[in-house]
């Protein structure tokens, strides 16, 4: 059966031999329009083959071994760390984890809380839980 060359199907490609786990628009910008990738990509989202977790970001999806639900391929501050990167943000150990790390605090942080330099508007979430960003000194 021969491959389609609709934007749906070089989209869809591109999502499963990516190595990275998250996406933006700009990613597939060279394949069409900015509408045009935001119908596919919220069609993937319907299918289940990409999650949202916010404005124009989407995640590679796996099936839960467990619940058989489709989930994220990594855990959400996983994912959160490398959209920003992707973003250009720079992130660095947040005050809970600086005092984990040093002995001051036997509290273990649970890794919601992302040390960033400068301002993150963006809200990052998925299933009801969210990422907060805590803006921290170098």
């Amino acid at each position: 059966m021969p491959v389609k060359n609709t934007l749906e199907s070089k989209i869809t490609y591109r999502v499963k031999r990516s190595k990275a786990p998250v996406f933006v628009r700009d990613d597939f910008k060279d394949i069409g329009g900015y509408d045009q990738v935001g119908r596919i990509l919220k069609g993937l989202v319907k299918k289940g083959a990409l999650v949202s977790l916010g404005y124009g970001t989407y995640a590679r999806t796996k099936k839960s071994s467990v619940t058989g639900a489709i989930v994220p391929e990594k855990s959400l501050p996983e994912l959160a760390k490398e959209l920003l990167g992707k973003l250009g943000v720079k992130i660095a150990p947040s005050s809970a984890e600086k005092a984990y790390n040093s002995g001051e605090s036997t509290q273990v942080p649970t890794g919601r809380v992302i040390g960033v330099k400068g301002r993150v508007v963006r809200k990052i979430s998925y299933n009801g839980r969210s990422v907060f960003f805590e803006k921290v000194a170098w």
